[in-house]
């Protein structure tokens, strides 16, 4: 086979990254760079979609130095991205009109409670297999409005844009030539309707949100833009586009009913495949669109915890009780027990399935006898019981037994972390070779849509690295699930402040 090589932009909610692959999938180089958070308010997380293009541009330059690569030699882009982070731009400058609202961001919780309020909620979770939450782009796209003039403005002279993050990219990529998203992130917005597969016009008319600043929605895999020459340094196609936990799910080769993969990243995301019908979910899990290819849509029902790998960059950053995430496996294992510590890492409330916007991080059990490792141990076990939270409820609503869980990201390294949830599950849990799937699933997108494979080639070229298998009793998994439980309870009394 001809050498051809895919760079794989897999753009974070902490840091950027550039992966080059070669044409068998494997990894040639890689190059990360952390950008800034900006906290102004409690509640608020937002980030400068300046510094993030450039970091990603920087993360570019730097992965083909390391590769011994020309711009040229690059056969194809891929994009995966943060999802509902939001930005919005003026057409003519290019230049964003605020700081980019991300995911956990709480800042449109008044916004979503007036819609709930309304009466909206089936409305829009019927529409586009969503809840009404501060999570989704679409009360952010609202806040703007509210509290940006300059919005309103650009948005009258039609000179204003929407766009989640990989639309922004294309956008700096094509030196503003191409303004689109693909399926995958349209679907997190909470105005594309996953039915009909189009920007919808009764939910845009109840935000007030004027079609003119969509972008144009475009499959998740084919060539659908050229990066620029004079951007970077070659005119490249744009192949492959997807959220960045569909792209984790594509990455894992999840391609059949049933299939799942959870990601422990900044939050952790659980994906399973429903084929070619949206599934609908009565309690707190989210429809959407897994990917769009060769006309053919694909969905999957996913849950959402907003706190993963941040509460370990809090322990880090915050706390500063560890000097990096690695050594939190070492710390852990020196711990015979949690000695009853539980955490519950609301800092911007609870996702799936709870969907507590209120809540915030507590800690209970703390004693004398507790030391950092506690806290440590704490911390990641809390990962793992929120990954059961969700599977509890995925099984029960799509009638699957699951038996096997992919796992993927940078907490996947953690083998404490992996041993327990695969205890606390009671299944067995696969790690890949590359860990990084989410880039992967945007390098074997991008490789598709320029015909280097077909879809069917890529589940032989997914390896394993390793096998997690349950080893723990059924009388102590189930104690210390039922004082997670316990503690959850705990934290969202402590919300509720009209009745406590």
């Amino acid at each position: 086979m001809e050498k051809q090589y895919i760079a794989a932009i897999d753009q974070g909610t902490t840091s950027s990254r550039v992966i080059v692959f070669n044409e068998l999938g494997l990894v040639v180089s890689s190059q990360s760079k952390e950008f800034k958070q900006y906290f102004p308010k409690p509640g608020y997380v937002l980030h400068d979609a300046n510094e993030i293009w450039e970091s990603v541009l920087y993360c570019f330059n730097k992965a083909l130095k390391k590769a011994g690569l020309e711009p040229e030699d690059i056969s194809a882009i891929g994009i995966t991205n943060q999802r509902e982070t939001t930005v919005m731009w003026d057409k003519t400058t290019g230049e964003p009109i605020y700081k980019a609202i991300v995911w956990q961001s709480s800042q449109t919780q008044e916004i979503s409670e007036r819609l709930i309020d309304n009466g909206y909620h089936d409305l829009f979770k019927e529409k586009t297999g969503l809840i009404i939450n501060p999570y989704f782009s679409a009360t952010k796209i609202k806040w703007y409005f509210e509290n940006v003039k300059e919005a309103n403005d650009l948005a009258n002279d039609h000179n204003l844009a929407f766009g989640t993050i990989d639309s922004w990219l294309i956008w700096k990529l094509t030196n503003g030539e191409k303004h689109i998203t693909d399926y995958s992130n349209a679907s997190r917005t909470l105005i594309y309707n996953i039915h009909d597969l189009k920007w919808d016009e009764e939910l845009l008319k109840i935000l007030e949100i004027p079609n003119s600043i969509l972008p144009e929605v475009v499959p998740s895999s084919g060539i659908n833009a050229y990066a620029a020459k004079e951007v970077i340094g070659a005119k490249i196609p744009i192949s492959g586009i997807a959220g960045d936990q569909q792209a984790a799910l594509f990455g894992q080769t999840c391609f059949h009913k049933g299939d799942a993969k959870n990601t422990y990243g900044t939050g952790c995301f659980l994906l399973m495949n429903t084929g070619e019908t949206p599934k609908h979910s009565e309690n707190g899990l989210l429809t959407t669109i897994a990917w769009g290819i060769d006309g053919k849509i694909e969905y999957a029902i996913e849950g959402s915890i907003f706190v993963a790998g941040s509460a370990v960059q809090w322990l880090r950053d915050g706390l500063k009780i560890i000097n990096s995430a690695e050594e939190t496996e070492a710390l852990a294992k020196q711990t015979k027990s949690n000695l009853g510590v539980y955490f519950v890492p609301a800092f911007v409330g609870l996702g799936t399935p709870y969907w507590i916007e209120e809540a915030r991080g507590s800690f209970f059990g703390i004693t004398r006898g507790v030391t950092k490792n506690h806290i440590v141990r704490a911390t990641l076990e809390a990962i793992a019981y929120q990954t059961k939270d969700v599977i509890n409820l995925m099984e029960k609503e799509t009638g699957i037994n699951l038996k096997v869980l992919k796992v993927d990201g940078g907490a996947s390294k953690n083998n404490f972390l992996m041993q327990f949830q695969s205890n606390i599950l009671n299944n067995v849990i696969r790690r890949p070779k590359i860990f990084e799937t989410t880039a992967l699933g945007a390098c074997y997108l991008a490789g598709i849509g320029i015909k280097l494979w077909a879809k069917e080639d890529l589940v032989d070229m997914w390896k394993l690295d390793e096998t997690f298998s349950p080893s723990m009793k059924d009388k102590e998994r189930t104690e210390l699930y039922r004082n997670w439980q316990r503690a959850l309870r705990a934290c969202v009394a402590f919300a509720d402040k009209e009745n406590y």
